[in-house]
């Protein structure tokens, strides 16, 4: 008997601290089956996502969620961009791209259009001063023109493409050869 109550014990502590929290209200959500998947991370990324979405890719990116932001970092005590889409991408897509921004875009993708992008798909831009021409941010598109990276600002966080910030600074996409 005692072993059954310190086992229901466990198990009512181990579940009534997991959750995840939306990345826009902080709300603590319930844990999920994994039949519910899609619909949790809906609620993280504020998307619609169903079974036929690359919910490994949203999973693998959640946990990165809030992580700040801190130059040549690449784990969760502090990520760049680059960072941030190298762990992605390994994790997923089991592939390792090059470490700086401007060499995955010259080495590791073949150019997309804005208007065919696909997720999994990486978005590059200059921001700031330099050459117009040589990236310096990349992240990696989810859909709707939503993209997850590692902000300096806001640390990693989904934006649009909407933005003017971004529509300013867009240079291209790329799929990853």
């Amino acid at each position: 008997m005692k072993r059954i109550l310190i086992l229901y014990s466990a198990c009512v502590l181990l579940f009534s601290g997991c959750g995840a929290k939306n990345v826009y209200t902080d709300e603590v959500l319930p844990v999920q089956t994994p039949n519910d998947t899609h619909e949790l991370l809906s609620k993280q990324f504020n998307l619609k996502l169903s079974q036929k979405d690359n919910l490994e890719l949203y999973d693998a990116s959640s946990k990165w969620l809030k992580t700040p932001y801190k130059m040549g970092g690449n784990s969760k005590k502090g990520v760049d961009c680059s960072g941030f889409v190298n762990a992605v991408y390994k994790d997923v897509y089991k592939k390792a791209l090059n470490r700086s921004t401007a060499n995955i875009f010259k080495k590791d993708i073949a150019k997309v259009e804005l208007s065919n992008l696909k997720e999994g798909d990486l978005v590059f831009f200059r921001t700031g001063k330099g050459d117009k021409k040589v990236p310096n941010h990349v992240g990696i598109y989810l859909k709707d023109g939503k993209f997850i990276h590692a902000s300096t600002s806001k640390g990693v966080i989904v934006s649009s493409l909407d933005e003017q910030y971004y529509k300013k600074a867009w240079i291209s996409g790329g799929k990853v050869k």
